[in-house]
């Protein structure tokens, strides 16, 4: 089946983030909006908290593992009908949710919401990559998503909470599942085929794409990255609201300033991509990050938990972060124009098991109280990125 040429795509930057972006959204809300529920959840399923638990942990599997299916797909059949495929599953598995009360089939059912989510995600950054490849538009189009983001964290459960106590647990999944079909229907009549011409007999040599140097040096910093917030958002509650005596609103204040400054600092991200390029983004990134590290080392040692002490850093960190997720996309995948969906489903996945795994491993085994988790997944990562960076540099020197 041969594909819309991806020149053709004809839409603005701005009228393509508002047809993209609110997939990337659709499929953070759903973890997030559920949050201030999940205590509750134990006495409605009538199970036990740790069945709970899965409907959280195998939501995030999920939305990572799901990506390696669905990559190779959208190369063969395209993005749009994975696209339009995967928001169907996420809306009939949330209604469906609203109305189940049986725990085995409601963490199912989070397993098939996870699974249209996932299939969101791969189309909607498969096209980015189709579209704007080595382009400073997409440079602003990544840092922006990530910034989008750093914010459903920050307000969905606040929005869940409130739709919660007026409208019952079941509103939420009823209002997922509302709100992806207007996102449907808004992109379906808009959203063109970008895949290039794909051959139906060539089979996907993932091999390829593991044996790229470049992809690996740009998904381990985008996991340095995206895991620097992640870390920050596991400790900062207790951090900031046990630690610091915040109340929850201010602490959502307090989170969403850190999102803020994602969002301004993207705004800007077309700019230093072309000043700077993409080594140079990606280095200067993990440099901040390790300068960050290093503050909210010394905060914790010198200080009690405060603002000053935990968030303003993370100001810094923000930056950081900004600089690099807006070119380890086109760093790691530039090579794979052919096969962007599998080579973005695998840039996502192995990120995100750096993520999870380490990033959960030192928020349990370091004290989750305090800014040392932060401090050394921060630094610790930063160090590593800016090693491989300088290793990768020196490398193309010399061919």
């Amino acid at each position: 089946m041969s594909a819309q040429n991806p020149r053709q795509w004809a839409y603005s930057l701005p009228f393509t983030l508002a047809l993209l972006a609110p997939f990337n959204l659709l499929a953070s809300l759903g973890m997030d909006i559920y949050l201030p529920v999940v205590p509750a959840m134990p006495g409605i399923l009538d199970t036990t908290p740790d069945v709970v638990q899965l409907t959280l942990t195998l939501y995030m599997i999920m939305l990572g593992a799901g990506q390696i299916l669905f990559g190779p797909l959208s190369d063969r059949m395209g993005r749009r009908p994975i696209l339009i495929g995967g928001t169907l599953v996420f809306v009939a598995a949330s209604f469906s949710l609203a109305f189940t009360t049986v725990a085995w089939l409601f963490v199912a059912l989070r397993l098939v919401q996870a699974m249209g989510a996932a299939a969101m995600l791969v189309a909607m950054f498969a096209t980015v990559r189709d579209v704007y490849a080595n382009t400073p538009e997409s440079a602003v189009i990544y840092s922006l998503m990530n910034a989008m983001l750093a914010v459903v964290p920050a307000l969905g459960p606040i929005a869940g909470a409130l739709i919660a106590r007026y409208l019952g647990w079941s509103a939420l999944f009823i209002t997922l599942g509302i709100l992806a079909l207007l996102t449907l229907s808004y992109a379906f009549p808009r959203w063109h085929e970008s895949r290039q011409a794909y051959s139906t007999t060539r089979m996907v040599d993932v091999g390829r794409v593991f044996k790229s140097t470049q992809f690996w040096v740009y998904t381990v910093a985008f996991g340095t990255a995206m895991g620097a917030f992640f870390v920050f958002f596991s400790t900062a509650p207790r951090v900031l609201i046990e630690g610091a005596g915040l109340t929850e609103l201010g602490f959502s204040v307090a989170f969403a300033t850190v999102a803020l400054v994602m969002i301004v600092t993207a705004r800007f991200a077309e700019r230093f991509v072309k000043r700077w390029g993409i080594p140079g983004c990606a280095l200067r990134g993990a440099l901040v990050l390790l300068i960050s590290a290093g503050l909210l080392g010394l905060g914790e040692m010198f200080f009690t938990p405060s603002l000053w002490s935990f968030v303003v850093p993370m100001w810094l960190a923000a930056l950081g972060i900004v600089f690099i997720t807006s070119v380890t996309a086109n760093g790691a995948l530039q090579n794979f124009s052919d096969m962007a969906g599998t080579a973005v489903a695998l840039h996502f996945c192995v990120q995100s098991l750096i993520v999870g795994g380490i990033g959960t491993a030192v928020v349990v085994v370091l004290d989750g109280s305090t800014a040392w988790p932060l401090t050394a997944y921060t630094g610790g990562m930063a160090a590593l990125t800016l090693v491989l960076l300088t290793c990768l540099a020196r490398a193309e020197a010399q061919t």
